[in-house]
C-alpha cells in the first residue's frame, strides 16, 4: 500500500467487525456471575472519590457520570440498581454537592427538567399528542405559589416595582407544602381546559394550538399588571417565600456533614440540599405513577390511540376521556415542579416560560427515547450537562488559548448544537438513547416491512 493512500473498504470493515467482536466478548465476560455487581460498586466508588478529591475537576465529574451510566447498563438486576442509585442520589451526591455547590444545583435542575420531561412523555410518548406549549403548565404552578407565597395580594393596586416598605407576606412559609398539592390540581385543571377544545385536532394542527396556548399564558403573565397587578408584569414577582428549615435540623446536619465536606454549611447550601432532596422525592413519586399508568388499561388505551386512533375508537376506546386524562396527568407534574422552582428561586418572571423552554423539554424526550421512562431522565441529564457544563467548559478552554476568536464561542450556538444532535439521533438512533421496548419493536417491524417491500431485495 502506498504511503498516504486510504485503506481498502474491506480492511476497514474487518477492523470494525474485530472491534465489535472484542467489545462483545468483554461485555460477556463482565456480565458473568458477580462481576457486574463488583464492577458497578468499584466504578461508582472510584468516580465518587475522584470528584471528592477534585471537586472542581470537570474530567472527574464526567468519569463519575460515566461510571453511573455503565453501572445502569450492566446486568445486575433491578433491586441492586435501585439500592446502588439510592446510595448515589441520597448519600454520595449531597456530599459531593456540598463540596462544590455547582453539582448540587446541576442535580436540582436535572431533577426539575426530568420531571417536566416525564410529564411531557405521557402526552407525547404514551398518548401521541404533540404538545408545544407544555411550559404553560409549569408557569401555572410557579405563578400560583409566586402570587400567594409573596406580598403580591397586598399590591393589587400598586404600580409594578413600587411596593411599600414592610409589606407583609400573604401566607406563612409553611403554606408551601399544601401548595404542592394545589399546584398539581391547578395545572391539571389547566390541562383539562386546554384539552377540551382541541379533542378533534391531531398532528400539526394540535401542535399549533398548544403552541398558541403556551404563548397565551406567557403573554398573560407579562400583561396582567393592570388593571389589577396580579403578576407584576415583565418585572416578575419577588421575593417569594421559602419553607423554614428548623434551626435544630441545621445544627444536627452541620455537626454530621461539616467534618466530611470540610467546611461549615451555610443556610444557602442547606436550602440547595433541601430542594434537591424534595425534587428527588417528587421524581420518585412521578416515576411510580408513570410506571403504573404505562402498565395499566389506560396506558394500553393511550398506545392504541397513538398507533391508530380510528381503529381504537371503533374498538370502543373512549377517546375523549383518555385524551383529557393524558393532558391532565402530564400537566400535573409540571405544576408541582413550578411551585418548587418558584420557592427555590424566590422569583418568577414571564421570560422563564418561553416557547424555547417547551422545545427544550421536547428535545429531552426525543433524545432520551419517546415513551421510555429512564430514557427521558437520561435525556434531561444529557441536555442540561451539555448546556451548563460541557459547552461553558469548552468555551473556557478555547478562551484560554491564544488567538481565540470569541465569535466562535460554543455557548452562543447551543440551539444549533442541539439541532445537530437531534438530526444525528434521528438518523442513527431514532428510538433514543434508552428506547422503550415497545418503540424498539415498532422500529424493527418497520425495517422488516421496508425490506419486504424493497424490489431490489426481492430480486
Amino acid at each position: 500500500m502506498l504511503h498516504g493512500t486510504a485503506p481498502p473498504k474491506e480492511e476497514v470493515q474487518k477492523g470494525e467487525r474485530r472491534l465489535t467482536q472484542r467489545w462483545r466478548q468483554a461485555k460477556a465476560w463482565l456480565g458473568q456471575g458477580r462481576r457486574p455487581h463488583l464492577f458497578s460498586i468499584l466504578s461508582v466508588a472510584a468516580g465518587s472519590l475522584l470528584v471528592f478529591l477534585g471537586p472542581r475537576s470537570l474530567v472527574a465529574f464526567w468519569l463519575f457520570l460515566a461510571a453511573a451510566y455503565i453501572s445502569y447498563t450492566l446486568p445486575t438486576g433491578r433491586k441492586f440498581k435501585a439500592v446502588l442509585f439510592a446510595i448515589v442520589l441520597l448519600v454520595i451526591m449531597p456530599i459531593l454537592g456540598l463540596r462544590n455547590i455547582f453539582y448540587l444545583e446541576l442535580a436540582f435542575q436535572i431533577s426539575v427538567f426530568a420531571a417536566l420531561a416525564l410529564g411531557l412523555n405521557i402526552v407525547v410518548g404514551f398518548a401521541g399528542l404533540l404538545d408545544l406549549g407544555y411550559v404553560a403548565f409549569y408557569a401555572v404552578g410557579a405563578y400560583l405559589w409566586g402570587f400567594f407565597g409573596s406580598q403580591q395580594p397586598f399590591l393589587l393596586h400598586a404600580i409594578p416595582g413600587t411596593a411599600p416598605p414592610n409589606t407583609p407576606f400573604f401566607l406563612p412559609p409553611g403554606a408551601f407544602y399544601p401548595f404542592l398539592i394545589f399546584g398539581i390540581a391547578a395545572a391539571a385543571l389547566t390541562g383539562l381546559l386546554l384539552g377540551t377544545p382541541v379533542l378533534r385536532l391531531r398532528g400539526d394542527y394540535l401542535a399549533i394550538v398548544t403552541l398558541g396556548f403556551g404563548e397565551v399564558i406567557r403573554v398573560l403573565a407579562n400583561n396582567l399588571d393592570k388593571p389589577l397587578n396580579l403578576t407584576n408584569g415583565p418585572q416578575g414577582i419577588t421575593p417569594i417565600q421559602r419553607p423554614v428549615i428548623p434551626a435544630e435540623l441545621q445544627a444536627g446536619l452541620n455537626a454530621l456533614l461539616a467534618p466530611i465536606v470540610g467546611h461549615a454549611i451555610s443556610i444557602a447550601e442547606f436550602y440547595n440540599l433541601f430542594f434537591y432532596l424534595l425534587t428527588l422525592g417528587v421524581i420518585g413519586f412521578i416515576i411510580v405513577v408513570t410506571r403504573r399508568l404505562d402498565d395499566s388499561r389506560t396506558g394500553r388505551a393511550w398506545s392504541a390511540l397513538r398507533d391508530d386512533e380510528l381503529a381504537a375508537v371503533s374498538m370502543g376506546v373512549p377517546k375523549t376521556r383518555l385524551k383529557l386524562a393524558a393532558f391532565a396527568a402530564g400537566a400535573s407534574f409540571a405544576g408541582i415542579m413550578g411551585v418548587i422552582m418558584a420557592a427555590n428561586r424566590t422569583f418568577v418572571s414571564p421570560e422563564s416560560f418561553s416557547f424555547m423552554q417547551s422545545i427544550g423539554v421536547l428535545s429531552m424526550v426525543i433524545l432520551g427515547g419517546i415513551g421510555s421512562i429512564p430514557g427521558v431522565i437520561v435525556g434531561a441529564a444529557v441536555v442540561l450537562i451539555l448546556t451548563l457544563q460541557v459547552l461553558p467548559g469548552i468555551s473556557l478552554v478555547l478562551g484560554s488559548m491564544r488567538g481565540f476568536n470569541p465569535v466562535f464561542d460554543p455557548t452562543k450556538y447551543q440551539r444549533m448544537i442541539f439541532g445537530l444532535i437531534l438530526v444525528v439521533m434521528m438518523i442513527y438512533r431514532p428510538a433514543g438513547l434508552i428506547p422503550a421496548a415497545r418503540r424498539k419493536r415498532e422500529l424493527a417491524r418497520g425495517e422488516i416491512d421496508e425490506v419486504g417491500n424493497d424490489p431490489e431485495a426481492e430480486a
